[in-house]
């Protein structure tokens, strides 16, 4: 054991992360060694974006698997928490080509293969600035794996699991819906679209003439020119004579068919729906239902094609204006409605309206994977936590749509399949020769950044190999990850990691044990952060004021699974203050002497030894058993008030006697302390690695807290006595103090008083320290006692002859007696009020209903003070009993 660390006054986060976090790194401490005969286990970091920084949902979920990894590693297994990050396909070829822009010119003018060495250069250079944040957060991975989602190394990976899919015929090429972004002029994912409600307008259409025209509404009439039908519900007698007729479609030339199709609804609108199968997911599905033609009317980049009319070459916005103009003049429109507020699909990285769009893009048909993902939870082979969340799980995976992986992009994987002149398509895998001949080419698309970051668990331990990691760390033990991205994410990393691992043994083929749900971090107001609200915090100005511990324990203190977690600057600061108070606490135990040594047995410690000591080995259960469970709100709860109430308030106080006895520096309570702090520190240092780190080693003197082993709760130091004991003097000494208050005595005040009790009650051993925290000092000669309580078996009398000037105590009371009335009268006469009762929302009736029944309470306490007072006065020679 080395010498301990002095430990400067105060904590300053500033001087102590920063050297922590580096020694740590150079020490290899986070290294995970694969030929190491411990338990494995293993956390893959969701890799961020390349074009990201750290933001309050990282440093929440990073707090998380953090806290894993450090308890995992302290119990003794072989922990590896792998770092990495995506190559974000669509935000950084955006981030590259605005870039060019502001130069320029563009990529089109590079071409592909110099568009793609200026990603790379901008990778090299600004790339992965989140990393370097990440380290000032305390996220312990293990740096010499980190991964790059287009390594070459994973990009072999995707291209072997594309060959496997594409030859077993589950990978294909087709014409469908998509959700497609103008902006970005590719498809995108659903995880990428945002919806949200805008004011658009809903026109109602006359199609056809007369007695056999019908009327249909819609909030996007330049669609209409690519209408192949309308349709009604087979049952609508109102339209029943039109079924197989056509009516004239306005504006085009053309006639189209009248359906009839369960889809529609009858009761919606006037029950006749048009129907535009390239350009709407429901039309594509009664298109094919009924073998309609499919004609694409408006481009890549949303502008009006092929439609045969003068819209062609307009832009979709001004397209609409034209052809509602246009169905005006002709006295087509029925009825408008303007605004109409409607929810409307947006790229969420361009802002643009997405479009619903029939385009030719690769797939992978997911039944049976699907099937395969929702079979491992429902036999048990990975739990979802909370279990709640499993019927979403299977709702989802019950129900999965094939999987568009193409992108018409230029920064990614590029799909691995060469198109012939012939029509042929033949994939090309890891290491084989591609068909060669001028009329062969690659396929121009690439693939969607989830089907690489679906491989992620594995990719990373060297996956296709037989790696020794991946003998190692497959599968990982746990997934943490928000519930927004369950299905997105992580329903595709088990969906390909039990397609990858098919031929292993069923428990070894899933990617993880556990599925760990959280929430999503939101304001104190449980609001959403976003920049139309204002209230986006960058978590990097939390940690410059208060520290990453602080930061983190706030954050993990709210964590409770599948919950969101609202997050305020005041609470980042009560963790700080939290900070400062063990670290004044640990400074105050060395300089009196405390220690981290062999305990003495209980038969030879105090009440308060055995008390603080069965408190604390009952935490460190509860603190186990909720980090076990995922439970660290509950955890942090339980840490907090043990330390802060019970170890520093409580402990500390009933043993300063003993402490500042320099006669006996062997005294138990040094070595109580000492294990106390020991234990509470190491509890806490999964959450909050840096201070635990400074304290610890400056109390044992040892190496360093990331390697020393986690706290076991041991049941010998289980105590009820001691601790039902400890509890009547906490009792007594709560109860004196609210008597001193109530006769106005200020809290440092101290007054003679005399405590008597049955001998051998709680009194007869604690006497001197409930003096102590009570600022009652022993009878001296003259002591005449002015008022009495009884608390318990103890009767406590005191003399506050001279101790507090009775007029001004009178003058303060009036005035509080008289603010308390006011409040009364004021929130009496809104509750009297029936117009506002009428009126006001019941949960600000319920805060006046409050206010006025704490008014009452203070009035009664007040008067009561008064009456104390004037007894007081009258008692001057003769004490009064104040029970």
């Amino acid at each position: 054991m080395s010498a301990a660390p002095a430990l400067p006054t105060a904590f300053d986060p500033a001087e102590v992360e920063g050297p922590l976090y580096e020694r740590w790194v150079e020490r290899g401490y986070f290294e995970a060694d694969e030929t190491s005969d411990r338990p494995p286990f293993c956390i893959v970091i969701p890799p961020p974006n390349v074009t990201g920084s750290l933001h309050l949902g990282h440093a929440f979920e990073h707090t998380l698997m953090d806290a894993c990894v450090r308890r995992r590693r302290m119990q003794g297994y072989e922990a590896l928490w792998m770092p990495g990050m995506d190559h974000a396909g669509i935000a950084t070829q955006n981030l590259v080509e605005n870039q060019l822009l502001a130069e320029g010119t563009s990529r089109h003018e590079l071409g592909r293969e110099a568009f793609i060495e200026r990603v790379w250069q901008w990778k090299a250079e600004s790339g992965g600035q989140i990393l370097g944040q990440m380290r000032r957060l305390g996220d312990g991975v293990d740096w010499r794996r980190e991964r790059f989602t287009m390594d070459d190394a994973l990009s072999r990976a995707v291209h072997t699991m594309f060959k496997r899919l594409f030859d077993d015929g589950l990978i294909y090429r087709a014409n469908r819906m998509v959700n497609w972004s103008p902006g970005l002029e590719s498809a995108i994912s659903d995880i990428e679209v945002d919806y949200r409600d805008v004011d658009g307008e809903l026109v109602s259409v006359r199609y056809g003439h007369g007695a056999d025209s019908v009327v249909v509404a819609t909030t996007r009439v330049e669609t209409m020119l690519g209408d192949t039908a309308v349709a009604v519900h087979p049952d609508d007698t109102r339209y029943s004579h039109l079924v197989g007729r056509r009516v004239e479609l306005p504006l085009t030339g053309r006639s189209i068919p009248v359906i009839a199709d369960h889809h529609v609804d009858p009761e919606f609108g006037t029950g006749v729906v048009k129907v535009t199968p390239a350009h709407d997911p429901n039309d594509f599905v009664i298109g094919q239902r009924h073998d309609l033609p499919m004609p694409v009317v408006l481009d890549s980049a949303g502008v009006v094609i092929d439609s045969g009319t003068a819209f062609d070459g307009l832009d979709r916005a001004e397209a609409r204006i034209a052809v509602r103009e246009a169905l005006r003049e002709q006295g087509r429109i029925v009825a408008e409605k303007r605004p109409y507020v409607h929810s409307v699909g947006h790229c969420s990285r361009s802002g643009v309206p997405i479009e619903p769009l029939l385009s030719e893009q690769w797939f992978v048909d997911v039944s049976p994977l699907a099937k395969a993902a929702g079979d491992a939870v429902r036999d048990g082979r990975v739990r979802i936590h909370p279990s709640d969340m499993e019927s979403r799980w299977f709702e989802w995976v019950d129900n999965m749509h094939d999987w568009c992986i193409s992108r018409q992009l230029w920064w990614g994987h590029r799909i691995p399949v060469w198109h012939g002149p012939e029509g042929q398509l033949v994939c090309v895998g890891p290491g084989e020769e591609p068909p060669s001949g001028p009329d062969w080419v690659q396929d121009p698309d690439v693939l969607d950044t989830w089907f690489s970051s679906g491989l992620w668990p594995f990719s990373t331990l060297g996956w296709p190999d037989q790696t020794a990691s991946l003998a190692k760390f497959y599968p990982t033990q746990v997934m943490i990850t928000g519930y927004d991205i369950l299905f997105f994410w992580v329903a595709r990393m088990m969906m390909l990691g039990l397609y990858a691992f098919s031929d292993a043994e069923p428990e070894d083929a899933v990617p993880f044990r556990v599925i760990a749900l959280h929430g999503m971090v939101r304001d104190d107001r449980g609001r959403k952060m976003s920049k139309s609200a204002g209230n986006v915090v960058d978590p990097m100005d939390w940690m410059n004021a208060f520290g990453s511990d602080a930061l983190r324990f706030a954050l993990a203190r709210g964590a409770n699974p599948g919950v969101d977690v609202p997050i305020a600057e005041e609470w980042v600061q009560g963790a700080r203050n939290f900070c400062n108070k063990l670290w004044n606490a640990t400074r105050f135990a060395l300089s009196k002497g405390a220690r981290v040594g062999e305990l003495p047995e209980p038969a030879a410690l105090s009440v308060p030894d055995r008390w603080i000591l069965s408190r604390l080995h009952t935490v460190a259960a509860q603190v186990d058993a909720c980090y076990e469970d995922f439970q660290f709100a509950k955890a942090c709860e339980a840490l907090y008030h043990f330390a802060w109430d019970e170890l520093c308030d409580w402990y500390l106080e009933l043993v300063k006697p003993a402490l500042a006895d320099d006669d006996r520096p062997d005294a138990p309570a040094r070595l109580v302390l000492g294990h106390a702090l020991d234990v509470v520190l190491r509890l806490l240092h999964p959450v909050s690695p840096f201070v635990s780190e400074a304290l610890w080693t400056s109390l044992t003197g040892e190496e360093s807290i990331v390697i020393t082993d986690w706290p076991q709760a041991q049941s010998r130091w289980h105590d009820p006595a001691a601790e039902t004991e400890i509890e009547s003097v906490q009792h007594l000494v709560t109860q004196i103090r609210r008597f001193r208050s109530d006769q106005g005595l200020a809290p440092k005040q101290k007054v003679g008083a005399r405590l008597s009790a049955p001998v051998g009650g709680t009194i007869a051993h604690h006497e001197a320290q409930v003096r102590s925290l009570t600022g009652l000092t022993p009878e001296t000669a003259g002591f005449r006692p002015t008022a009495r309580v009884q608390v318990g078996d103890v009767q406590v009398e005191v003399d506050t002859s001279g101790a507090i000037d009775l007029e001004a105590e009178r003058k303060r009371l009036d005035k509080d007696l008289a603010a308390a009335r006011k409040e009364l009268d004021q929130a009496t006469a809104k509750l009297d009020n029936e117009q506002f009762l009428a009126k006001a929302p019941e949960p600000v009736v319920e805060k006046i209903r409050d206010r006025r029944a704490r008014a009452e309470a203070d009035i009664a306490t007040t008067e009561t003070a008064l009456a104390q007072l004037a007894e007081r006065e009258r008692s001057a020679s003769v004490p009064g009993d104040l029970e």
